[in-house]
């Protein structure tokens, strides 16, 4: 999906980069009601929302739709960021870009339930309503043995029929201020911190020479030493050492910067 060069009619390859300058400005001006600052902005951060959608790729998704999914996600986000929180866009921005991609493939691949299941769950709700109204307590376990079939059965027939919900859905709300499922889940692996430090770092990374980005390739993931690389590369140990301590120094004042 993410091979193609043009998307939703845009050419993906020429897009413009913000820098933080850049972006603080028309940030403030947008938020004045500045439309051609808007339109620049929405611009210059559809590199992020490409970004996010390459962790989305499936056969049956098409890229046009996530994308522009991801681009509501983004349209949303500027709207609601407010310039007093004191975080950046992008780590403001990628859950809600996320959240929209994920609404998207939920509600276009929503899976079918079977009659039968349907029959079971009907059956079971209605067990409970009888046990309800005569004061018993319509446990799982109450349900299956007064329906007479597996504790599993009654849990599959359930979970089959239950509307499913999003991360981004409010479970609170008190004076305009929303509390999401997301905000009491914690994933150490995929939370949305660790997305966007990837996503920062990808942009970082897009930002250096060729040769260096050569380096770190062949260094970091293929694990050669320096003798090694300045062999292949053509260039001496000491000036592998020097492009390597520079690209690094680089990444980490682009990541900064964002």
């Amino acid at each position: 999906m993410m091979q193609k060069v043009e998307i939703c009619g845009v050419q993906t390859s020429g897009l413009p980069r913000l820098t933080a300058k850049e972006s603080d400005d028309l940030m403030q001006k947008l938020k004045a009601g500045d439309k051609d600052a808007r339109e620049k902005f929405i611009v210059g951060n559809m590199r992020l929302v490409l970004s996010l959608v390459k962790r989305f790729w499936s056969k049956n998704a098409n890229a046009d739709d996530v994308f522009q999914a991801g681009c509501i996600g983004l349209i949303k986000a500027i709207d609601n960021f407010d310039l007093r929180v004191g975080v950046k866009f992008s780590t403001y921005a990628v859950p809600m870009i996320v959240g929209e991609i994920k609404r998207y493939l939920r509600d276009g691949n929503s899976l079918r339930v079977s009659r039968s299941i349907r029959d079971t769950a009907y059956k079971v709700l209605k067990v409970r309503e009888k046990l309800e109204e005569q004061d018993k307590e319509a446990t799982i376990e109450n349900i299956a043995r007064e329906m007479n079939v597996a504790v599993r059965e009654v849990v599959y027939a359930l979970d089959a029929i239950s509307d499913p919900v999003s991360l981004y859905d409010p479970v609170y709300n008190k004076s305009g201020d929303a509390l999401l499922l997301m905000d009491q889940i914690y994933d150490e692996k995929n939370n949305d911190e660790i997305w966007t430090e990837h996503v920062a770092l990808g942009e970082a990374m897009n930002r250096l020479q060729e040769r260096e980005k050569k380096i770190l390739f062949l260094r970091y993931y293929e694990g050669k030493t320096q003798t090694e690389i300045s062999e292949e590369v053509g260039i001496s140990q000491a000036q592998v050492s020097r492009l390597e301590k520079s690209a690094i120094n680089n990444i980490r004042t682009n990541i900064a910067a964002d």
